[in-house]
């Protein structure tokens, strides 16, 4: 036994090695899932005062089997399972690592969990939290808290996103060849949402959940160490990286959202940014150029500039229109609205806006209002300007977005 130390860090990097150890052992993903969940609490609850075992993984491993064992001789069909199991399990599997053995764990699973907590068959709001849950080893309580919704709620969530993976005969493995491609892509989509509600919460008192945007950050990192030459993979990376830099300058001492362009850069964590500037560095252009990239490449160009009026925005309408090509959609014209009016002139911008004024996710964002308000205040036309700013004030669910808007309101007031 080690001294106490930071369990929740030590804990979160192990959760898919242990899951996959037993899933691999055992399959039947749910019960496993809820067994290392038992495990991980059991180590939070003993490692703080007894210390942290030698072997940590082999720890959680044999903990968690003995509850899954407990768990299966507690039921009616305890001879069948444990033939069933005794079928399925390798010769060498029977004798699990102890909890003071050193034993390694002798891969990592972190991207195979990820594919089956991404199935097809499960929403995309579910595919958020059963990542969070099975593969970041959050409880189901840290994830429900960060998403403001009830324990009880998230537990029904995390539930159906199980049954339904076990409903389409998903087996634990890698997607076949033909379905790779597409499997990895909702893996990186749920990971990219994972760090948005972290980065800009969507609702609630904060501005931000930072715990939501380190992990998503963590995960991130462990995907690319298993496909170091994946350029969207890098790009999203590069891409979260480049942005968190600029976390501890977006709000200011009572809380208040502070925009891109009055911030204090030099806050920005400069390391963060050489990081991600040369990942993106090292992948764009070698390769098929994916979205990730791209907005990887326009947050390295905002975080190279020493103020708002220098960046060069130039290249960056440039970069959106390739944006637009590959992954076209009203958000990416939202935002290259306003990289546009900054080369162009605000009017260029508005026009941009009106061309997904009828586009159904902008009629219910306060972001479309919002960057409609800015535009119009830079145009000249502040009684405008104050009603779209107090128009997305009204729909926000974000208090520090709200105090912002309405702020902005009453200053052209």
């Amino acid at each position: 036994m080690s001294g106490p130390a930071d369990v929740g860090e030590l804990l979160r990097p192990l959760v898919p090695r242990v899951l996959g150890v037993l899933v691999r052992r055992y399959g039947q993903f749910d019960a496993c899932e809820d067994a290392v969940q038992e495990a991980l609490l059991a180590a939070s609850e003993q490692w703080p005062g007894e210390g942290v075992p030698d072997n940590p993984h082999g720890w959680l491993v044999a903990v968690a089997a003995r509850r899954l064992t407990d768990h299966w001789r507690s039921e009616s069909a305890r001879r069948r399972r444990e033939e069933s199991v005794a079928a399925r399990e390798p010769a060498d599997a029977a004798a699990v690592a102890g909890p003071g053995e050193q034993r390694a764990p002798d891969r990592d699973d972190t991207l195979t969990l990820l594919f089956l907590c991404c199935h097809p068959a499960v929403s995309p709001p579910s595919q958020v939290a059963l990542t969070l849950r099975a593969v970041g080893g959050l409880t189901t309580a840290q994830v429900a808290k960060a998403f403001l919704v009830p324990e009880a709620t998230m537990t029904r969530r995390i539930t159906r996103a199980k049954e339904s993976i076990a409903a389409a005969g998903s087996t634990f493995g890698e997607p076949a060849p033909a379905e790779y491609a597409g499997r990895l892509s909702v893996v990186l989509q749920v990971l990219y949402l994972i760090f948005n509600e972290g980065y800009t919460a969507t609702s609630g008192t904060e501005l931000r959940v930072p715990a939501l945007a380190r992990e998503a950050i963590r995960l991130t990192r462990a995907v690319h160490a298993l496909r170091p030459d994946d350029g969207e993979v890098a790009g999203l990376l590069a891409l979260m990286l480049l942005t968190d830099a600029r976390r501890d300058a977006r709000d200011g001492p009572d809380g208040t959202l502070v925009p891109l362009a009055e911030q204090d850069r030099g806050r920005w964590d400069r390391a963060m940014v050489a990081e991600g500037a040369a990942l993106i560095g090292r992948v764009l252009g070698r390769g098929p150029v994916g979205a990730y990239q791209v907005q990887a490449a326009i947050a390295a160009l905002h975080d190279a500039a020493p103020s708002a009026e220098s960046t060069d925005w130039v290249q960056i309408t440039q970069l959106y229109e390739v944006l637009q090509e590959l992954a076209p959609s009203a958000v990416v014209t939202l935002n290259q609205a306003i990289a546009v009016a900054m080369v162009e002139g605000p009017a260029r911008g508005l026009e941009l806006l009106d061309s997904i004024a009828e586009d159904g996710r902008m009629k219910q964002s306060h972001r479309f209002d919002a960057v409609r308000a800015h535009l119009l205040e830079q145009a000249g036309e502040p009684e405008a300007a104050r009603e779209h700013y107090r128009r997305a004030a009204r729909r926000t669910a974000s208090l520090p977005e709200r105090r912002y808007l309405e702020e902005r309101a009453e200053h052209l007031g």
